[in-house]
């Protein structure tokens, strides 16, 4: 499995690394929310833009990515629109979805870009396509709130990813029992073992999940996400206690 360079880190070697989401509405906020990023242990930071009060304006969208990019520095920075269909704030059109995604990685602003890898085979590979033109990277995702599928079908989407040409696959899911936490470790061990050759990310959501976000290192998955505000996800642990529980594991193996 190939790691992926993004600046000065390399996802998919070593400790997972952490991923911290940045939530504010205004201007001022996502700013502010950046800016505190700068004192803590994220090597990544994305930026939700379903979030943003005017993300539906271009034009102040990018006057906000060209900001974090100047507060985060050498921080990569992942753009994130996560569409209602998949647990986000807002609905968007496949075809504006792929619009802001593009212009994002246009913008020379963004280090990765998140495509939602089964809004349509066309537009997924429209958008990976016109991001990797800009040198930008870009995260597979797919998120599954009502539940955990079977172990057969994680992989099967995590291999669809690959297939379409994303540098991350990552994949979160609801678990309704302790099994299917399990469920989840079992197809991320066997996607890392016999399919992956580039990283896999992957957490079983909730805190009955939370195990998830802190064994990557064991079972396969090369990022976890850490909230040092509001966390966009359910689960999310706090990023100081994220990197504390981390480093202990890597410790001992």
């Amino acid at each position: 499995m190939n790691p992926v360079v993004v600046r000065n880190v390399r996802i998919g070697e070593g400790i997972p690394k952490i991923c911290v989401p940045v939530t504010g509405v205004t201007k001022e906020d996502i700013i502010r929310e950046a800016q505190s990023c700068t004192g803590i242990p994220a090597d990544i930071v994305e930026w939700r833009a379903d979030w943003f009060e005017h993300i539906f304006d271009m034009d102040k969208t990018m006057e906000v990515l060209e900001r974090l990019r100047t507060v985060l520095g050498q921080t990569p920075l992942l753009f994130t629109f996560r569409t209602s269909r998949e647990g986000g704030e807002k609905p968007m059109e496949p075809q504006a979805y792929a619009a802001l995604n593009k212009a994002a990685a246009r913008s020379g602003y963004t280090d990765l870009v998140d495509v939602e890898a089964f809004t349509g085979d066309g537009p997924v590979k429209d958008m990976i396509a016109a991001a990797h033109g800009c040198g930008v990277k870009v995260v597979a995702s797919n998120h599954d709130f009502h539940g955990t599928p079977e172990k057969d079908d994680i992989i099967g989407r995590l291999c669809r990813m690959q297939e379409l040409g994303a540098d991350i696959c990552k994949i979160a899911v609801m678990p309704r029992s302790r099994a299917d936490v399990l469920t989840l470790l079992a197809a991320t061990e066997e996607m890392y073992r016999l399919h992956a050759d580039r990283p896999a990310v992957t957490m079983s959501m909730a805190g009955m999940g939370v195990i998830s976000r802190l064994c990557g290192e064991v079972f396969g998955s090369a990022l976890t996400f850490g909230a040092a505000g509001r966390a966009s996800a359910p689960g999310q642990m706090d990023v100081q206690d994220l990197a504390q529980v981390l480093s202990l594991l890597h410790k001992s193996l």
